[in-house]
């Protein structure tokens, strides 16, 4: 599926700038790059923009927690993932898809196979990466199964984890002043 002109601009535009963000370590501009990455995999559902914001995501974590720290040669690796950027970004802008994608998932893998000792620790931070940004595009109403499927996750992996999120917003056991309690009563009773 060929992205419209507008979303090529997007994607380069959100490419560049996490490049620039990744460089500079900055934590905060990764995440917001990645949130607004889901609005594209929303609305396009293709399995790069997803990825996209997953690796985004994870950087995000990677540089938040400063275990990029224990990447060895992370300036190498920063210049060899941003290089995978600039092959996207050109594919991008020469509509060729495929080759966009191709080069997408190449980054992914370069983020993967990074260091032995914290290769299960990135495919952990990458799973729930998955499933954070898969709840996000669930929120847009995309259905479950969809979701599951554009990231690779079960239905139950997103589904407990939504569930799970939710019942941490509601504020149990909470209880109301003496004061507040009278002045509702008063309120109810006028």
């Amino acid at each position: 599926m060929q992205l419209p002109k507008e979303e090529i601009l997007h994607q380069t535009s959100v490419l560049e700038q996490t490049k620039s963000a990744l460089l500079n370590k900055n934590t905060i501009q990764l995440k917001d790059l990645s949130n607004k990455t889901i609005n594209t995999a929303s609305s396009q559902q293709d399995s790069a923009s997803i990825t996209i914001a997953v690796i985004i995501y994870t950087l995000s974590k990677l540089v938040e927690r400063a275990d990029y720290n224990k990447i060895k040669n992370w300036d190498n690796f920063v210049k060899k993932f941003n290089s995978f950027l600039d092959l996207a970004v050109k594919a991008l802008n020469d509509k060729k898809q495929e080759a966009y994608e191709k080069h997408i998932q190449k980054a992914r893998q370069i983020l993967e196979s990074q260091s032995i000792t914290l290769k299960p620790y990135i495919q952990d931070v990458l799973k729930k990466a998955s499933i954070n940004k898969g709840s996000k595009i669930y929120e847009h109403g995309i259905s479950l199964e969809q979701t599951s499927k554009l990231l690779g996750i079960t239905q139950w992996e997103l589904s407990n984890y939504i569930g799970s999120r939710t019942l941490a917003d509601i504020k149990q056991n909470q209880t109301i002043n003496v004061k507040e309690r009278a002045k509702m009563a008063m309120e109810f009773f006028s």
